[in-house]
C-alpha cells in the first residue's frame, strides 16, 4: 500500500491550539505517523509493536492512559 493510498487519521490527542497534530495510518504490517501540516514531507514507519510500546510510553510520560 502506498502512502498516498493509506488512510490517515488525525490523532484524537493532538492540540486544537497553534494546529499540531500528528496523523497515523495503517501501512498493512507498519504504522505511519506524520505531520498534518507537511504531510508531503515523509513519515516515520513503524511496526507495530514499536508502534504501541511509543503509545503506552507517551500515556506514561504524559500521565495519561494509553486507551
Amino acid at each position: 500500500m502506498t502512502t498516498r493510498k493509506a488512510s490517515w487519521r488525525k490523532s484524537t490527542h493532538s492540540g486544537a491550539v497553534e494546529n499540531n497534530c500528528v496523523e497515523v495510518a495503517d501501512l498493512n504490517s507498519h504504522i505511519g505517523i506524520r505531520d498534518s501540516m507537511a504531510p508531503d514531507s515523509g513519515h516515520l514507519n513503524l511496526t507495530r509493536q514499536s508502534f504501541a510500546a511509543l503509545v503506552v510510553r507517551l500515556g506514561a510520560a504524559t500521565g495519561r492512559s494509553s486507551r
